[in-house]
């Protein structure tokens, strides 16, 4: 047998106990889940920013920069709500590299993930009890969600696992919007598939148990862009693209159609500096077409402190050490520009 059995996985009620949440932060996260689910709903008007590094890979950085979107949500609650990546989970399609806190709470070392368990918790309600912004983290490993569940307000599907059941079946049974990426051959019907799912009951086997989940009418779309056969970056965040996806959630006659568009990855073919213009245009076309409007409820940002990207052990603060991200100078600028013309 090639598995070499490590160290036991403290389950979720043993790290919670040990790091618990507050009744008072509960509650600042039952009013932001609730102001969050409100736009995706329709029942408001404003525009969800899901905006933060590629990976959340040094605490001290990632607690730096979510002050600093509390301080610019404060200036432009009227019309967004700042919902910061704190991604502690990394997909790799080869397998190599920084696979995120969860494997490496120091990206330097050899991984544990005991200590990335707890790392990522501590992060996360540091995070929420400095600034008061509940966050957004990729559900890569669907039997992990419960760890974060008390202190998300927003869980997004990668492209390579929204095919995968285990998520989509997860899904149905969290209380949280949930964004479904299209997959990266751009299969809209994939998606939208997989919100199907996500959004009706199952009975499935979730960390040891039977559950029967009830729905999450949450779940909804995020266009990320595809790759073709020979590799190439296809955007579909164009005016046209949204059309075809409205028409699509008519067709499928699937609760509260909502769609948050990537600005990056395969949109932008991994030029993070493209994202101020991706997100001009698709803001142009809310403004062209009601029915667009009614659709896009948000967009999805990549950006951190320093431009750019750099390779682990440089130790530039505040620099991506997965995907390239915006700078904090031009994230600023984006968001002020984004709350002028939503």
């Amino acid at each position: 047998m090639g598995f070499e059995f490590v160290k036991r996985i403290p389950t979720t009620e043993e790290i919670i106990t040990e790091y618990p949440i507050s009744k008072e932060l509960a509650k600042i996260k039952q009013a932001r889940d609730a102001e969050i689910s409100a736009v995706l709903t329709g029942m408001s008007d404003k525009f969800l920013l899901i905006i933060g590094p590629c990976s959340a890979d040094h605490p001290d950085p990632v607690l730096d920069y979510v002050s600093r979107l509390a301080t610019v949500q404060q200036k432009v609650a009227d019309r967004l709500i700042l919902i910061p990546r704190i991604y502690t989970n990394k997909p790799r399609t080869t397998g190599d590299g920084y696979k995120g806190m969860m494997h490496q709470p120091d990206p330097e070392k050899d991984p544990d993930m005991v200590a990335g368990l707890i790392a990522l918790r501590q992060m996360h309600l540091t995070s929420l009890e400095q600034t008061g912004l509940t966050a957004a983290d990729e559900m890569l490993y669907p039997e992990n969600h419960t760890y974060l569940a008390d202190l998300l307000s927003y869980v997004a599907i990668g492209a390579r696992s929204v095919e995968n059941q285990q998520h989509r079946l997860t899904v149905s049974g969290i209380d949280i919007p949930a964004g479904m990426k299209n997959p990266t051959s751009g299969d809209l019907t994939v998606m939208l598939n997989s919100v199907y799912a996500a959004q009706h009951g199952h009975v499935f086997k979730y960390q040891g148990w039977q559950v029967k989940t009830s729905g999450n009418e949450l779940a909804h779309t995020i266009l990320r862009g595809s790759v073709d056969s020979q590799g190439m970056s296809i955007p579909n965040y164009h005016y046209e693209d949204l059309h075809t996806l409205s028409s699509l959630y008519t067709e499928r006659m699937l609760q509260n159609p909502a769609c948050i568009i990537d600005t990056n990855h395969a949109n932008s073919n991994k030029c993070y500096a493209e994202q101020p213009r991706i997100a001009s245009e698709v803001l142009h076309s809310r403004r062209l077409s009601p029915e667009i409007k009614n659709l896009v409820k948000g967009l999805m940002i990549e950006s951190y402190i320093e431009e750019g990207s750099q390779k682990p052990g440089e130790h530039i603060y505040g620099k991506s050490i997965t995907d390239a991200c915006l700078g904090w100078d031009d994230t600023y600028r984006l968001i002020m520009n984004i709350a002028d013309n939503v």
